[in-house]
């Protein structure tokens, strides 16, 4: 389905990412394994991609918050792969806590993170796919972006960011043959929520009574990049908690 095509996948050391890069290799794209912190999870990914599918993954390591970072980590993918089809806007960070006690590193770091890390893969990225008249773009968004969540100032503000560029960017690049989209998870099994246990309320709230599985945010991020009449939107992968 995707053969001949290649994926940039950010945060893909581990948990979404992880398995957005797989799900995408399965499918016959070649992979981008970026990351920032561990590359010896970065490095298993790509071997698992290697291994498991045949096709050509590599990793790098880079700070998505940089400008210049990201215009040498494209530069780089560029030279490697000679052309980018599909990015996936995945890497994310939090840094919970109460707005009133919120510091302002913890808000910045998360909307340079989160919102800007995503203009700057988007803004290095589209060049190449407007050459090649055509590419997929996927944001990782989330549903705190839709409903909020308290102690989340920072990240819900990120997220909601991302949506707003996500809706703007499929506007402008459609005429490039380009779709922008975005999908926002609900609470998924991540290193991220595994402090979160199955009694907290808000669990309770879901529709479908469980967390999702990195596999399904990755179902609909294959979804997405494999779809060329579907732009701006929205997917959430919740359980019905925003419905």
């Amino acid at each position: 389905m995707l053969s001949g095509k290649v994926s940039l996948v950010t945060g893909a050391s581990r948990g979404i990412g992880k398995a957005v890069a797989i799900k995408l290799a399965s499918l016959g794209s070649d992979v981008a394994v970026v990351y920032h912190g561990n590359s010896e999870k970065a490095e298993e990914t790509v071997r698992n991609i290697r291994e498991s599918f045949g096709v050509k993954a590599i990793a790098y390591k880079a700070d998505v918050s940089s400008y210049e970072e990201t215009k040498e980590l494209v530069k780089k993918i560029k030279e490697d792969f000679s052309h980018v089809d599909i990015l996936v806007n995945n890497a994310g960070i939090v840094k919970d806590g109460l707005l009133a006690m919120m510091s302002e590193e913890s808000f910045d770091s998360v909307i340079d993170t989160n919102l800007k890390g995503t203009f700057n893969m988007i803004r290095h990225v589209c060049p190449l796919m407007i050459r090649a008249k055509g590419g997929r773009i996927i944001n990782i968004s989330s549903v705190s972006a839709i409903i909020g969540n308290p102690g989340q100032a920072n990240y819900s503000a990120s997220k909601a960011g991302v949506i707003g560029l996500t809706k703007t960017a499929a506007k402008e690049l459609a005429a490039k043959n380009i779709t922008v989209n975005a999908v926002a998870p609900g609470f998924i099994k991540t290193d991220m929520t595994e402090n979160i246990g199955e009694d907290n309320p808000l669990i309770q709230m879901i529709p479908l009574r469980r967390f999702g599985e990195v596999e399904e945010v990755a179902e609909a991020v294959a979804f997405l990049a494999s779809s060329s009449y579907i732009t701006g939107v929205v997917l959430k992968v919740d359980g019905g908690i925003a419905m």
